[in-house]
């Protein structure tokens, strides 16, 4: 029989909301500070996954030029009615401190690939909002509340006093506006951190998903549910439909924030994020997605078909036909793209051109501001997937200041990641390689692994290579066609990892490997990159 292997989708995708249209399924994944905005995978059979398209992609739509890292696009929600796609968005301008600025949007498509609207602003009580349609087409609105004022001891509930329960509001498409009554409609149960809601309705009830206990070790999924839409809301007989916070032998942790979806047959499945942890519980690969495959009982409540409230990492496939998709090249020959695949990212900023251009003979990014910067950084990159994980590029390059670098990265944010870079020898004027590093939050300071630069030829392409095994990294370079070299010692790859620096509960991402290229100086120096290969396992 044919298997679900978990996570389904391997990387960096955090926080799957699932759509089904007819024989197709749809994962809407949140990309943080990373562009274009939101990431939706498809597959017809569940098995088989392929990353499609990022929908928020104009100035319009989305610009995070200044979000700090782990700020930018959240827990979006993807449901298709009345012939349309509807994606909810939340843009999160603030992560520390009392306050969020969590501004959420809605965007429509007649199609799955777009063309997506302009966005529709909803509100900024908190984030996490997903679009409910009911039986008689009225639509509504539901987030989480976030509250300000949570430290002058007005909750008690544990852990939790600035998430403040589930906000329900109508919207009106006619009006393109929330409108009525605001309920809050679940306070969440004594786990606490009540977010994530999504509503859906069956058989008289009308059911409610949240994820409880933050998006590290203690994270569940909770249901509820109520014969009126506004409420009250009675919790599950067992609080949660799935949960690993007591299994720290669990090859899959972490595991929560998920959707319910029913095959065409009525068999239900439900995704959730989880992360695949080295000892020591740092995730390079960030918060990836899994599906599970549930029940119906008597008592009308959802529940794990495998009996419990773990996820099991490997399920028996849904009787669809198998639907496979051609594999991606692990080499992105940048000699022959006329623009980027979906697999590659750049950050925050809808200008691309600013960044890059995709040349005959190369992508060249044009060197901005420092590595790590909020507004304008010229870095493209793919997930890190597995384990075990490489990426090579080719590099032309002509730096005539110290100020000025481009080279191969393991990028996690501003204070996670190293950095193989070309730059000039300000003693000498010659080409020189060096290796920035950096796992120091807050201040971002630098360390150099290297020691003294090490001299290049004037003139001529430079390859450049990383290898990560597990929290193992080594950096490689060659000299035009010569052999690759090893520079500096074996590096910590675990820093890229949202548990890594600053902890689980404030970093959000995954570890990307790519090109980059900074000019301090502010004259825009390029640098030529003719291909990045990425290969995962």
């Amino acid at each position: 029989m044919t298997q679900i292997e978990n996570p389904i989708l391997r990387g960096f995708h955090p926080d799957p909301s699932i759509c089904r249209v007819g024989e197709d399924y749809y994962i809407a994944t949140s990309t943080f500070e990373w562009y274009p905005g939101v990431q939706i995978s498809h597959s017809r059979d569940l098995v088989n996954w392929r990353t499609l398209s990022q929908p928020l992609r104009r100035a319009e739509q989305l610009d995070l030029r200044g979000n700090p890292d782990s700020c930018g696009v959240w827990a979006p929600a993807l449901s298709y009615a009345d012939g349309m796609f509807w994606l909810i968005y939340t843009d999160v301008k603030r992560l520390d401190g009392n306050f969020k600025d969590a501004h959420n949007y809605l965007v429509t498509a007649p199609s799955i690939e777009g063309p997506w609207s302009d966005p529709v602003y909803l509100n900024s009580s908190g984030f996490d909002p997903s679009l409910f349609r009911d039986a008689d087409g009225k639509k509504y609105l539901v987030n989480m509340v976030w509250n300000h004022l949570a430290t002058m001891g007005n909750s008690d509930r544990r852990g939790a006093p600035f998430f403040a329960g589930i906000l329900l509001q109508e919207y009106s498409v006619e009006e393109a506006r929330l409108v009525g009554e605001i309920t809050n409609i679940y306070p969440g149960t004594d786990l606490g951190l009540t977010e994530a809601p999504h509503l859906f309705s069956k058989n008289g009830y009308y059911y409610l998903i949240t994820a409880e206990g933050g998006t590290g070790y203690e994270h569940a999924v909770t249901y509820a549910r109520s014969k009126d839409l506004r409420g009250p809301y009675e919790t599950h007989p067992n609080k949660h439909l799935l949960t690993v916070r007591d299994n720290d032998a669990s090859a899959l942790q972490r595991t929560g924030h998920g959707q319910y979806v029913e095959l065409p047959d009525g068999t239900p499945w439900h995704t959730y994020l989880c992360t695949r942890p080295l000892k020591g519980r740092r995730s390079q690969m960030g918060r990836e997605s899994g599906i599970a495959r549930c029940e119906w009982r008597e008592d009308g409540w959802l529940y794990l078909a495998n009996g419990g409230m773990e996820p099991s990492p490997v399920e028996d496939a849904p009787a669809l036909e198998p639907h496979p998709w051609p594999d991606v090249p692990a080499r992105f020959d940048f000699t022959k793209l006329t623009e980027l695949p979906p697999q590659l990212q750049w950050l925050r900023s809808p200008d691309k051109a600013r960044l890059f251009e995709l040349r005959e003979d190369a992508l060249r990014l044009f060197g901005r501001e420092s590595i790590g910067a909020w507004f304008e950084q010229a870095l493209v990159a793919a997930r890190q997937t597995e384990w075990v994980c490489s990426a090579e590029t080719e590099l032309a390059f002509q730096p005539d200041s110290y100020q000025q670098m481009a080279g191969l990265v393991a990028y996690y944010n501003r204070t996670q990641f190293h950095y193989l870079a070309m730059t000039m020898d300000p003693d000498t004027g010659g080409r020189a390689l060096t290796i920035l590093s950096c796992a120091d939050w807050p201040e971002g300071r630098l360390t150099y692994p290297v020691g003294e630069l090490i001299a290049l030829p004037d003139q001529g392409t430079v390859r450049m290579r990383l290898e990560i095994d597990h929290a193992d990294l080594r950096f490689f370079y060659a000299v035009g066609e010569g052999d690759f070299q090893s520079i500096g010692p074996v590096l910590d790859a675990s820093i890229l990892s949202d548990e890594g620096v600053r902890g689980e509960q404030s970093n959000f991402t995954g570890n990307f490997v790519g090109v980059a290229a900074q000019d301090l100086t502010g004259r825009a120096k390029a640098a030529d990159f003719a291909y990045l290969e990425v290969k995962n396992g």
